[in-house]
């Protein structure tokens, strides 16, 4: 089930950027205390809403039955239709009025039938507010309080009671000002301080004969915190559980590939063999893309030390056999200067001076291929036609011409003049010597690049050599004086700027392909 679900996840997990991964996670972690204070006012929101629910539910009890003790009702008349009455209070838009005032003096006495039913349902009034712990009175048609020490005193003046005696049950939010904190943490809750104020008709006949205004303080947020501590504290475990698969999305996403990237690093900085690790698919896109630099960067690593180790060998194997024949020649003649005749001595001396010019030539070469090898790509421009058409007049001969086949405008290619100039003359010089007695050279624009073909009618490579051809000092012209490194020198120099050369089928004689960037690709 993991398994499958793991999978799932790596091929549709959307390709993210590292800058949206640490974005999107600040912006979350930021925004948990706001979704916190805001779990809070909605929750104590809710207490709120709960005990207006409550007060309506209990006042329209008292009223229905205060309704029915009621002097001259009718039973069985209901003047209006069953419809719910939703909680009308909010916290965050309900205005808070101050503390209800004391009642005022009123003239005239309390209605008699209001004075009756009034008598009839204080016991149950009392016992309701002993149970449910909500202040409640009972107000004739003038507002005036019925029941209790504050009897004929009006609360006509209040905007909840003048509603209800109009028929409208109203309910408001008013300061307590017997309200004392106690707790520290009473200072969390907006509505510690505040009362809700109900006020309900009492109507008789479907006629409005008087109002119930009862009062109740909502619970404080730490208790209904306490209440529901087993619902909070599963809400905090699955934030918790959230922060934790969310660090976990992050470590698989960046702290992890990079770790083993890392151990990847040190093991190209000791040497060994590089354990390239997979890309991983959920990591940002920036990692994946460092992933695969390194990949790169870690395959010409090894193929720079492999060349290296290769071309070590070569070369300690080209400078040791001229190196013996200096070293024979100067012992012989160490040795056996005073019995030699002159054309002997001669004769030594020549082999020595050609093993030193062999010698010059190869050192000569390593320069030339060292050089190649630090050459900046699109650091010059080269005008390719003048190149060729002055190595063209340089080569040809009486007896080896150079031919041309150039369009009529050829742009400038993205190489120095000295490269161009190496990499043809080499491929010219080469053609000559191995007895070529033509050399064709067409150059043109393809995909967006400079193309020459380089052509000879002479007698062309060997199958078995074909493979071996760019290899460092690999020639078929030892005993001529070839050194093997004029074609790795073309192709380094070449590599360098971005071209290409490489050999070609040809049914006659030998040709090579070169690829040049231009100098302006638009």
């Amino acid at each position: 089930m993991i398994a499958r679900f793991k999978i799932f996840t790596k091929r549709h997990w959307p390709r993210l950027g590292l800058r949206t991964i640490l974005l999107g996670t600040l912006i979350l972690v930021a925004t948990l205390p706001g979704w916190g204070a805001l779990f809070l006012r909605v929750y104590e929101n809710t207490l709120v809403r709960q005990t207006e629910s409550e007060l309506i539910a209990e006042g329209a009890a008292l009223a229905a039955a205060t309704a029915a003790d009621w002097p001259g009702n009718i039973p069985g008349r209901s003047p209006t239709p069953h419809q719910p009455e939703p909680p009308s209070i909010d916290l965050r838009g309900s205005p808070v009025l101050p503390d209800r005032p004391v009642p005022q003096a009123a003239a005239g006495p309390i209605d008699p039938a209001a004075g009756v039913a009034g008598a009839r349902i204080a016991p149950v009034l009392a016992e309701t507010s002993r149970t449910t712990l909500a202040s409640a009175l009972m107000l004739d048609a003038t507002g005036k309080i019925v029941e209790g020490p504050l009897a004929g005193w009006s609360y006509a003046a209040l905007p909840e009671v003048a509603a209800a005696l109009h028929g409208a049950p109203t309910t408001v939010l008013r300061r307590n000002a017997g309200y004392h904190r106690t707790f520290p943490v009473e200072w969390l809750s907006r509505s510690a301080d505040l009362r809700l104020h109900h006020a309900r008709p009492i109507v008789v006949n479907g006629r409005t004969v008087g109002a119930l205004l009862l009062s109740r303080s909502p619970p404080p947020l730490y208790m209904g915190l306490y209440a529901d501590a087993g619902k909070i504290a599963l809400g905090f475990a699955l934030i918790l559980g959230f922060v934790i698969l969310l660090s976990g999305v992050l470590s698989r996403g960046i702290v992890r590939p990079i770790e083993r990237l890392g151990a990847a690093t040190r093991d190209v900085a000791r040497g060994a063999a590089a354990d390239m690790p997979e890309t991983p698919e959920m990591a940002a896109v920036e990692i994946q893309a460092l992933y695969a630099d390194f990949a790169a960067m870690a395959a010409a690593i090894e193929r720079r030390s492999r060349y290296l180790r290769d071309f070590a060998h070569a070369v300690s194997h080209e400078f040791k056999t001229p190196l013996a024949g200096i070293r024979g020649a100067v012992e012989l003649l160490q040795d056996h200067h005073a019995t030699m005749s002159d054309a002997e001595r001669r004769r030594f001396l020549g082999n020595a001076a050609v093993d030193a010019e062999r010698l010059a030539l190869l050192v000569t070469r390593l320069l030339e291929l060292a050089r190649a090898d630090m050459t900046p790509a699109g650091s010059e421009t080269a005008d390719p036609a003048t190149i060729l058409r002055q190595l063209a007049d340089a080569y040809s001969g009486p007896a080896f011409v150079v031919v041309l086949d150039l369009p009529p405008s050829l742009p400038r290619a993205a190489v120095p003049a000295a490269t161009l100039e190496t990499v043809i003359g080499c491929l010219i010089d080469n053609s000559r010597k191995a007895g070529a007695h033509r050399c064709t050279i067409e150059a043109a624009i393809l995909a967006g690049r400079v193309h020459i073909d380089v052509a000879d009618n002479g007698p062309g490579i060997a199958p078995a050599d074909r493979d071996r051809l760019f290899e460092p000092f690999f020639t078929t012209r030892r005993a001529d004086g070839g050194t093997g490194l004029g074609l790795p020198i073309a192709r380094s120099l070449l590599d360098a700027c971005d071209g290409t050369i490489q050999l070609e089928d040809s049914a006659t004689g030998t040709r090579f392909a070169i690829d040049l960037p231009l100098a302006d690709p638009e």
